[in-house]
């Protein structure tokens, strides 16, 4: 979902997944063409208007991932005000359900424990939501 906020500045709105497997968190690296280009992200994408959050996530997954998913408890939502735009994210733990992952639009990913997870360089409104989750699995 996309909009203009009060000073009409593009406002994006993007669910995204923190994707668990046996202790692990999923990372993903934007390609070279994308914007926040090489930065490492959660998967996931723009809210169509009409979609649900979950409904977004499953299908952003399908499309760049290639994987079902099941998503869990939601976090806090953040938006960070980038130079051009700013963005909400609304991110959810998940799981996959079915299928093996194939980069569709990211240039790479990986697997790290969540206290290992700030070694990569993030998009920078990804960061408090691994400080968050970071907190919840120390708590």
């Amino acid at each position: 979902m996309k909009d203009t906020n009060q000073n009409g500045r593009k406002h994006v709105h993007v669910a995204c997944a923190i994707i668990e497997r046996e202790g692990l968190v999923l990372s993903a690296r934007r390609s070279a063409s994308m914007n926040l280009p090489l930065r490492w992200e959660f998967p996931g994408g723009k809210i169509e208007p009409g979609e649900g959050r979950e409904e977004c996530l499953k299908r952003e997954l399908v499309e760049e991932m290639g994987v079902e998913i099941a998503v869990g408890c939601p976090l806090t939502p953040t938006t960070h005000r980038y130079p051009s735009f700013d963005v909400t994210l609304y991110p959810y733990v998940c799981s996959i359900v079915s299928g093996e992952i194939t980069l569709h639009e990211h240039s790479a990913m990986t697997w790290l424990p969540p206290e290992r997870m700030l070694e990569l360089e993030w998009a920078d409104a990804d960061l408090p939501i691994i400080l968050e989750y970071q907190r919840r699995k120390q708590g």
